[in-house]
């Protein structure tokens, strides 16, 4: 199960983000992945000025959006990253690393990978090719978002980037660590907490309350 978040960013902030984009610097995306050969793209420096303006700005978008507090359960996200995807750049076929060493506010942090998420920047008009593509069971399901759009999956799915055939593909990516790690629970907790939010008022404030309880005490045996 996947979450799609339209508006994730407000207008301001990604043009902002594009602006950044402008002055930041890019690196070898391989540089955090040296080992997959599929890898092609560019990610934005570390070290540079505008890195933690661009990053903070996706991060308060995380902090502020109950959809995806609900849906991922957040215990750690790592700063989110500009990654871009110019002509010929593509990311192919791949898992997400289990377990790895990631930037957060509060400085390298270990973090085990249950949830990814990329943040599409681009007008998707702008560019060809470049979709964002998870791999669902037999079905690959090819996703590209409007400016601000995120899409939220388990870093479990095979998935990849087709290839850019012409333009630029700008996102930003992160990656979060749950309080719920099994993927099964996270989604039985969404649909439940889900249900209880549409369905809520329509239902006898007892039987509202008892599956309040269910969930709340779901939380607590699936939580780590």
């Amino acid at each position: 199960m996947f979450l799609e978040h339209p508006d994730f960013l407000e207008p301001a902030e990604v043009a902002r983000l594009v602006a950044l984009s402008q002055t930041l610097k890019f690196v070898e995306g391989r540089l955090s992945n040296p080992a997959n050969v599929t890898k092609q793209n560019l990610q934005a420096d570390l070290t540079h000025p505008d890195y933690a303006e661009s990053s903070s700005i996706v991060m308060k978008a995380f902090e502020r959006s109950r959809p995806f507090r609900d849906f991922a359960f957040p215990k750690k996200i790592a700063s989110p990253l500009l990654s871009r995807y110019e002509p010929g750049m593509k990311y192919g076929p791949h898992p997400d690393t289990a377990f790895m060493t990631v930037l957060t506010p509060q400085g390298p942090l270990g973090l085990r990978s249950d949830i990814s998420c990329t943040v599409f920047l681009s007008d998707p008009a702008s560019y060809e090719g470049g979709e964002l593509v998870l791999h669902i069971g037999t079905k690959p399901v090819a996703i590209k978002g409007r400016p601000g759009e995120a899409f939220v999956y388990p870093s479990t799915l095979l998935h990849e980037v087709r290839p850019v055939r012409s333009g630029v593909r700008l996102v930003s990516i992160t990656f979060i660590e749950s309080i719920i790690p099994r993927e099964d629970h996270r989604t039985a907790l969404y649909e439940m907490t889900e249900v209880l939010a549409l369905e809520g008022l329509k239902m006898e404030w007892l039987n509202r309350v008892r599956l309040s309880v269910v969930i709340e005490n779901l939380k607590r045996a699936w939580s780590v």
